[in-house]
């Protein structure tokens, strides 16, 4: 069973397409901006279309935020505070208006390092802006629990001296 999320806010993606100078791809899309609190949409809009230059809002996702990610929130807080959008190529058979969808948004700094290891999808990154920096940090400080450091004790190997079967210098004489 999923964990429920304790807190969400509404993240409107904004996507621009920009020509390139390239022999197999005419463009590319990237990450624009995002709008903090946007309605959800069914289609994406057009924010802004001139000679070689589109932006869309292309979707709106919700940032959720829970309990047990609070160190990968302090993690990315620390490191520039960032918001992660998740971009997948738009299946063939989809309804996509565009080759490249959002997928998810987070400032889970560990969440979406597994998604930069997986590399089935790209993650463009943005800087969070400071009302949403407040919104984590905000949660951090209400959340967050420092789990202890807790050093492993090894298992001695059998048949070690430290098993009691042979001492140290049996061990090295052999």
């Amino acid at each position: 069973m999923d964990p429920q999320p304790q807190d969400s806010m509404s993240l409107g993606i904004v996507l621009e397409r920009t020509p390139v100078d390239h022999p197999w791809q005419d463009y590319e899309w990237k990450l624009a901006g995002v709008l903090p609190g946007a309605s959800h949409i069914d289609a994406p809009v057009i924010l802004k279309e001139e000679a070689d230059l589109l932006q869309v809002h292309a979707d709106t996702l919700n940032v959720e935020l829970f309990k047990g990610e609070t160190e990968g929130y302090r993690e990315n807080l620390t490191g520039g505070s960032l918001i992660f959008v998740v971009l997948r190529d738009a299946d063939e058979e989809s309804d996509a208006e565009y080759d490249i969808v959002p997928f998810l948004a987070t400032v889970c700094a560990y969440e979406a390092q597994d998604y930069m290891d997986a590399s089935e999808e790209r993650v463009d990154v943005i800087v969070m802006p400071p009302d949403m920096v407040a919104w984590v940090a905000n949660f951090i400080d209400e959340h967050h629990v420092e789990v202890p450091f807790k050093k492993r004790k090894r298992d001695s190997a059998p048949g070690s001296w430290q098993d009691g079967d042979a001492s140290p210098e049996t061990e090295q004489k052999s």
